[in-house]
């Protein structure tokens, strides 16, 4: 690898490392608005998704013109491939946070709000840690770090289940909560596929290490 596609490689992720660090503020922020029923937080969520669009087309421009400068193989040019995959996940958080934000904004607005539940708590702390450890793998090329990111999506699935099995409960025993369970029920759905696009990120970076795509495989595959 020459200096300069090293230079820009090493510049690629710095942006990248910067832009997730806008979107996991954005999903603790959306689930901290959600909790405390608090609009002003949840709508700066919102208002801040053009900071993290605005990172998501200068990575993209930067991919093209890295890759038209240099004409990277090999390892080089998975480098840049997994870099636009992972800058669309990024993305793709972003909004669902602000999905979460608005669903925070419309709880604000509602009489009587079912209390959130502790576990929705804990499945946010599980998302931002996958999160974290899969741009952590893509950071330092860990595969085996990555893998093990794409397992925890397993227990993130499981509180999800869990914390909509609760609610529909809860919308059974009391019809009067039924609009609000009904947005908390988004919001875990939110947060899941958070968890699902962290899991990509980390299934990037074994396609990144090992040269092997395993997205869309059986989980059986993936943990080879």
């Amino acid at each position: 690898m020459g200096k300069h596609l090293a230079r820009d490689l090493d510049d690629l992720q710095r942006r990248v490392l910067a832009m997730a660090g806008k979107v996991e503020e954005a999903i603790y922020a959306a689930i901290q608005a959600l909790r405390e029923r608090d609009a002003a937080l949840a709508r700066r969520v919102i208002a801040g998704d053009e900071v993290i669009d605005a990172f998501e087309n200068e990575i993209y421009e930067e991919c093209l013109k890295v890759q038209a400068l240099h004409q990277p193989v090999a390892v080089d040019l998975r480098r840049i491939a997994t870099t636009f995959m992972v800058n669309t996940d990024l993305e793709r958080m972003g909004d669902l946070a602000v999905d979460i934000a608005e669903r925070a904004e419309a709880l604000d607005s509602m009489a009587i709000v079912p209390a959130i539940p502790d576990k929705l708590v804990r499945m946010t702390d599980l998302t931002a840690g996958m999160v974290r450890q899969a741009l952590d793998a893509f950071t330092n090329l860990d595969a085996p770090l990555a893998r093990r990111v794409i397992r925890l999506d397993d227990e993130v699935d499981r509180y999800h289940s869990e914390i909509i099995d609760e609610l529909v409960e809860e919308m059974k025993s009391s019809p009067d909560v039924v609009e609000a369970a009904l947005s908390l029920f988004s919001a875990t759905r939110h947060l899941e596929r958070i968890a699902d696009h962290a899991t990509n990120v980390a299934e990037d970076v074994v396609y990144l290490v090992d040269g092997e795509v395993i997205r869309h495989r059986p989980e059986s595959s993936r943990d080879r």
